[in-house]
Order: C-alpha cells, then structure tokens, then sequence
C-alpha cells in the first residue's frame, strides 16, 4: 500500500486559525488609512496657501504694494504688507477653497482665532484640532506663517 502524504484536516484548520488571528490584529493597523490622509489632505492645503500667498505677495510687490501697512486689494485678494489678510476676501479668495471651509469655533477649540488669524479646514468637519491656521504678516519683514493643527483629524 502507498503512504498518501498531505497535510491533515487539524494541520489545515490551525493554520487558518493563526492567520485568521493575524488578520484581526494586524490588518487595521495597515488599513486605516483615513487618518493619514486627512493629515496629508491638510498638508496640501497648507502647501496651496503657502503658494497662493507667494504669488499675491510677488503682484503687490510688482504694484508696489509691498510695504503698504494698509489693506490694498490686489487681483481681488485683499493685502497687507504684500501677503493676504487673514480673511475670507483675503487668502480665502488666493486659493481655490472649494472643499475647504473656515473652520468654526469647534474646530479651532471652542474659541474663535485671535485678530489676524483664519482657519481653514474641510467642509464636513466638525472635530477640534483639525485645520490650517494662516497668520497674515504683521510688518513688511515678517511674513505669514502657516500652523497645521492635525491632532484631530482621526475617525470620529
């Protein structure tokens, strides 16, 4: 008689077992991607703001507009010191703001941003700590300076 080789039907049934056990523990840690997207999402945008207000900063500077301490509309973006306001006709109107919204007081903490600060974050959000807050400059030196806040921006 020939001696049939192969695995049992227990050998068989551990192994899915381990790799069921497996899948349970490990799989959501490599599958949760949402959070790092959101965080990434938000880089962007800090990114597209950096840029928007690169740009609007090199047209007021062309105008002369650069050192005005006084707000100064330029291609529909209102400037002070060369660089967007912190405001909806300001860096709100620099860069395409279509999925992004001002983000409320829930957002930014329970309070509202100190004068000269806006926050940006997505439309459909509504968890503190996850949003772009944009300072607009303060003096012809200082540019604008750009905080990402995304400690909140894990799965409700």
């Amino acid at each position: 008689m020939k001696r049939q080789g192969g695995f049992t039907l227990i050998e068989l049934v551990v192994v899915i077992v381990i790799l069921g056990i497996l899948a349970v523990t490990a799989a959501p840690r490599f599958l949760n991607l949402q959070d790092d997207a959101r965080n990434s999402a938000l880089q962007g945008l800090k990114g597209a703001m950096d840029g928007a207000a690169g740009i609007v900063y090199g047209k007021a500077a062309i105008r002369g507009n650069e050192a005005s301490a006084s707000e100064v509309a330029v291609d529909g973006v209102q400037t002070i010191f060369g660089y967007p306001t912190a405001a909806a006709n300001g860096i709100g109107a620099a860069f395409e703001s279509g999925d992004w919204a001002v983000a409320p007081t829930s957002v930014t903490g329970g309070s509202a941003l100190p004068a000269g600060q806006i926050g940006y974050t997505f439309s459909d959000r509504t968890a503190a700590g996850c949003y772009v807050r944009y300072t607009q400059a303060t003096s012809g030196a200082i540019a604008t300076t750009l905080v990402v806040d995304g400690d909140g921006c894990t799965l409700d």
